[in-house]
């Protein structure tokens, strides 16, 4: 169900609490054990901090905000980065990081995520500084919808012959599957071992359970994990659309404290 301007409303004044139409999750363990998810306050806000310091690693804030929406819809998708990205390669996806991952369905039980790729040079010039040195996604499906648009955890997705790829095409952007619906998938979909669903898949770890719209932090250790540093970041709840405009009266604050 489509949330009311109202509910959005509501959302966004009380996204001063860490998190606030948004879920944190663990995706994937490394090597040597789980991303740490902490309560942080060092920028003056409520905030969550995800440590991602080895490959393998990945968590996530999840929200089901945008379910029942397509990606045509998408009205805002906005989140701000706070720590130091000078410390990766320029360009980089831990310099560009998070990115995110949509999971979509055809309406006749086939899912998939659709994500889009921040190393990528067409999305870098998206990812804009503030005054305060802090940078910021703010993504509408205007913005989006000539970037390159990814498939994967759904059959053939690897080799580009995916239910997607064969409604829509071998090579994809934001507007060719503009009418795809977001919606995650149950857990039944996502452990059967004939729909191709990954230990990477946004869903999280033990339970299964996934979100439709997800900000991603970690993935392999050359383009996402974050060191010691950690990943800051703050972003207002997803909203319905015809309602960005309320972006502006709250935000969801995700920090990193340094490890001792």
């Amino acid at each position: 169900m489509k949330k009311s301007t109202s509910t959005v409303l509501m959302l966004a004044i009380t996204a001063g609490a860490a998190n606030a139409g948004f879920t944190s999750f663990v995706i994937r363990n490394g090597g040597s054990g789980a991303p740490d998810i902490l309560s942080n306050t060092d920028y003056g806000v409520p905030a969550t901090e995800f440590v991602i310091d080895e490959g393998g690693m990945k968590a996530a804030l999840g929200s089901n905000d945008l379910n029942g929406q397509t990606i045509g819809d998408i009205a805002s998708l906005q989140i701000t980065r706070h720590d130091d990205v000078s410390r990766f390669t320029a360009g980089s996806g831990a310099a560009v990081a998070p990115y995110f991952n949509l999971w979509v369905t055809d309406g006749a039980g086939n899912y998939a995520v659709i994500a889009n790729e921040p190393s990528n040079p067409a999305f870098q010039s998206l990812f804009t500084t503030n005054g305060d040195g802090s940078r910021s996604y703010d993504l509408s499906f205007g913005d989006l919808s000539d970037k390159v648009a990814k498939v994967y955890e759904t059959p053939g997705w690897n080799s580009g012959t995916s239910w997607v790829h064969a409604m829509f095409g071998a090579t994809l952007t934001f507007a060719d599957i503009a009418t795809l619906e977001i919606a995650p998938p149950p857990a039944s979909y996502i452990t059967d071992p004939g729909n191709s669903v990954g230990s990477g898949a946004p869903d999280e770890l033990g339970t299964n359970n996934a979100f439709g719209f997800n900000w991603v932090f970690g993935d392999t250790l050359s383009n996402y994990v974050s060191g010691d540093e950690g990943y800051v970041v703050s972003g207002a709840v997803v909203p319905s659309p015809g309602s960005a405009a309320l972006l502006g009266m709250g935000g969801l604050l995700v920090t990193r404290r340094r490890r001792n």
